[in-house]
């Protein structure tokens, strides 16, 4: 049927005969004619939603009328039917309160603070459902949902508006209920977490790139990565204690306490275990950190089930204070939550906050096959019972509320979570590639007046520096502490943080820095996922971090802290930046460490810029230039290779001292789009290349020269990723040309570079691509990194 239905349509395109005369009704209707993919029913079954075709190109989606036309089957549908009964519930005052829950004879809660937590998981139920029902007609992209959660409501209404929150994607009462006791309309609440599971373009919280819960200022926005959440959220509360410390500016309020959850699954990731020791470590040193770990217990982790594993063991292995409440009881959740985060406020100290209990109804998401690891009857035991229900009558047992103003106010909201949908579907979607990658990063910052060069001519090998004592001619290394301390002093904000940089690193490029800046200057466990974490975590407060890495291999380590601080600035729509820098050491050429201390591999993802300098100068220019992006709201990863940091010479033969150089201006700095060449401009043949490779193919050259008499220019080309203007500029005149990367070839930055030229028809017409061995560095030999041989090679096959 596929081939021919194929052949027909070729046909009549050939023939200029249009389908709207039939319509694609007429292909529907006879089956025979059409290839019908796999539908979700067929995938994941029913509840997972349905393929149905709809003409949204062509007018208004209907949502009422398609509501009405499939009431049948929206009716079976397990979300929609518990809905109603709880509805019915309402109505006719059946709800019942468990033995043994709290009552409100305490004084714990007021009318309004209970109407307030009802209110919130009303609203919270029902958008879920409606997000199954648009789901369910293809209008729907995020069905995860926070069924048997609701009452998480309460973190909303307790927080105060100075504190941070970042939530678990079951968690949305939370979120809720903070905007309502902000202020804000219900009926914009509602409709923007609608523009969330309808991915529409007016979302105020990613812009149509996701659905993620937040949407104020101090509301952090959580990736779908298990507990990543965690190791920022540890970074905020310790931002805000050293900028209340510095009395510097601070996006928290005085007395602030940073709070985040996660569910029981997230509990078990290495992130999240990180984020607690590192909270535990801070503690123990004195260190003020105020942040509240709230955990959800529903007794399965998408299918693993619990077995009590968070309550007979988990929580006896935290060494702080631990709260804890049954999930499903509005008071019992009120009053621990209440007492874990003025705890953590009052003594400035992480405390851990377990709801358990809960009940996971409907599912993970609609795509769950809870079939597959539960029976049918603990799929509906689950779904009846419903916290909400128990809260409902709590109220209404003191006196607080009558059923029939619930069941008024769970009527109002089910109509205007609808509009709210009915509304968002017609809403925008990003559409054009440019509007997605618009908000990859922050703009770049530019200096005022504008920079013109791009380009920098340097001489050959000691032609640059002769005119200077030697006194002033330094190797790398001492550009970098000189460069690092000028910043600290002339930017308040400024931190520096890592693994071993009190006592100045294992390249003493940190030296004498702490001493100068005791509290700016910091250790932290050797834990790279909580470091990055903390650099994201401070930035989002107002500070601006450098965040040492000891050795490149190490990144490995925080690799998801590294991607999270990539995606966020786009997952935001732009309005949650995290500028940092990140000085990634120990990287490329060494005989000693091995692979693990000499890692020549880059992760150079979207959102981050990568460069890699040469020679000291340049590096102070760029660190600058660095530090300028990062108050901008740019991430910046500087990478040193260790070779560099001591080097004296380019041809040790003749002791040339090339490469001790003197520091530059202050105020000097080298752009993303500068480039630096050594010999002459006009030369036919280059190598372009970076870091290590400067010094490489100077060496290359040389022997080019020596022993074919061709003069070759040298391009140094620091930034890795994208395609500097002065890069195209140098190749200008340019007939053969070589890209030495240092990285391991099948991953090597230049790859890109050389597929960007070809794009701009700028590619010279001969070029060679030689880089790192595609293996792993043995300990005590060069052999694996890019050598002079290799580059020499790749110019001879040019010649």
């Amino acid at each position: 049927s596929y081939s021919f239905c194929t052949l027909l349509i070729n046909k009549m395109r050939k023939s200029a005969v249009s389908l709207r005369p039939w319509g694609w009704g007429f292909l529907k209707e006879h089956d025979a004619f059409t290839t019908k993919l796999r539908s979700r029913d067929e995938w994941f079954g029913r509840e997972a939603g349905s393929t149905e075709e709809l003409d949204i190109e062509h007018g208004k989606i209907d949502l009422p009328q398609l509501r009405a036309d499939k009431a049948k089957d929206l009716d079976g549908m397990t979300e929609v039917k518990m809905a109603k009964y709880f509805r019915k519930q309402l109505a006719e005052g059946t709800c019942k309160i468990p033995a043994g829950f709290r009552d409100f004879n305490d004084g714990l809660i007021s009318a309004d603070e209970a109407k307030l937590v009802l209110r919130a998981g009303y609203a919270t139920s029902l958008l879920h459902v409606e997000s199954r029902v648009a789901s369910s007609m293809g209008l729907g992209f995020y069905t995860i949902g926070p069924g048997g959660e609701e009452l998480t409501s309460a973190i909303g209404s307790i927080l105060q508006e100075g504190d941070s929150m970042a939530l678990h994607y079951r968690h949305t009462a939370a979120q809720v209920a903070r905007q309502l006791k902000a202020g804000k309309p219900i009926e914009s609440v509602l409709l923007d977490r609608a523009r969330g599971h309808t991915v529409s373009a007016l979302d105020p919280v990613t812009g149509g790139h996701h659905c993620a819960i937040g949407g104020g200022e101090r509301d952090f926005l959580v990736t779908s990565t298990l507990a990543s959440q965690a190791p920022q959220a540890v970074g905020r509360a310790l931002g805000y204690a050293l900028a209340s410390q510095l009395e510097l500016p601070c996006l928290l309020a005085p007395g602030s306490v940073s709070f985040v959850s996660v569910g029981d699954g997230s509990v078990n990731h290495a992130q999240y275990l990180a984020a607690l020791n590192v909270a535990e470590y801070a503690a123990h040193r004195k260190f003020k950190c105020p942040v509240v770990f709230m955990v959800s217990d529903n007794g399965v982790a998408i299918s693993l089930k619990g077995f009590d594993w968070l309550q007979k063991e988990y929580v006896h292995k935290l060494r702080m204070k631990l709260f804890e409440a049954d999930g499903r009881d509005m008071l019992d959740v009120w009053a621990a939550t209440q007492r874990a985060v003025e705890y953590s406020r009052k003594k400035h100290k992480p405390v851990f906050l377990l709801f358990s209990n809960l009940p996971r109804r409907f599912g993970h998401a609609a795509t769950d096959r809870q079939m597959a690891y539960l029976t049918q009857h603990e799929i509906q035991e689950v779904a009846e019972v419903d916290p909400l229900s128990f809260a409902s009558a709590q109220a209404v047992k003191a006196g607080l509320v009558t059923y029939e103003e619930l069941h008024r106010m769970y009527n109002e909201t089910w109509e205007q979570v609808k509009r709210a949908f009915d509304i968002a579907v017609n809403e925008p979607k990003v559409t054009e590639r440019s509007k997605v990658q618009a908000v990859t990063s922050q703009p770049l910052w530019r200096p005022d007046p504008p920079r013109e060069r791009n380009t920098l001519i340097r001489g050959p090998p000691n032609a640059n520096n002769s005119d200077f004592l030697p006194k002033d001619k330094v190797p790398m290394r001492k550009h970098m502490t000189a460069v690092l301390k000028e910043s600290l002093e002339e930017t308040s904000n400024l931190v520096y943080v890592g693994e071993d940089v009190e006592h100045g690193g294992y390249y003493l490029v940190t030296d004498g820095l702490a001493k100068k800046f005791p509290h700016r200057v910091k250790d932290f466990p050797p834990e790279e996922s909580c470091l990055i974490g903390l650099g994201i975590g401070y930035s989002q407060v107002g500070l601006v971090p450098i965040v040492e890495i000891p050795y490149a291999k190490y990144l490995d380590c925080g690799v998801d802290q590294y991607f999270e601080a990539a995606i966020m600035n786009w997952l935001s729509a732009g309005k949650q930046p995290c500028g940092m820098v990140i000085r990634l050491q120990g990287f490329d050429r060494g005989v000693f460490g091995g692979n693990f201390h000499t890692h020549n591999m880059l992760h150079i993802p979207p959102g981050i810029d990568v460069v890699c300098y040469s020679n000291g100068p340049d590096y102070a220019r760029g660190m600058r230039h660095a530090i300028q992006q990062a108050k901008a709201g740019r991430i910046v990863m500087s990478v040193d290779c260790t070779n560099l940091l001591n080097l004296k010479h380019v041809n040790e033969n003749e002791k040339d001292e090339s490469w001790l150089m003197p520091y530059t201006e202050k105020g000097e700095m080298a752009s993303f789009d500068e480039v630096t060449c050594y010999g002459p401009r006009d030369a036919a043949v280059a190598i372009v290349t970076y870091g290590n490779g400067v010094v490489t193919s100077q060496q290359a050259a040389k022997i080019i020269s020596e022993k074919h008499g061709v003069v070759v220019k040298v391009i140094d080309c620091p930034y890795l990723s994208g395609l500097p203007l002065g890069l195209l500029d140098s190749l200008v005149g340019v007939d053969k040309v070589v890209f030495a990367d240092i990285c391991k070839f099948g991953q090597h930055p230049f790859g890109a570079h050389i597929g960007s030229l070809r794009y701009r028809n700028m590619l010279p017409g001969q070029w060679q691509i030689v880089a790192a061995q595609p293996t792993y560095n043995p300990l005590g030999t060069y052999l694996t990194f890019l050598n002079v041989p290799d580059v020499v090679d790749a110019v001879e096959l040019l010649l």
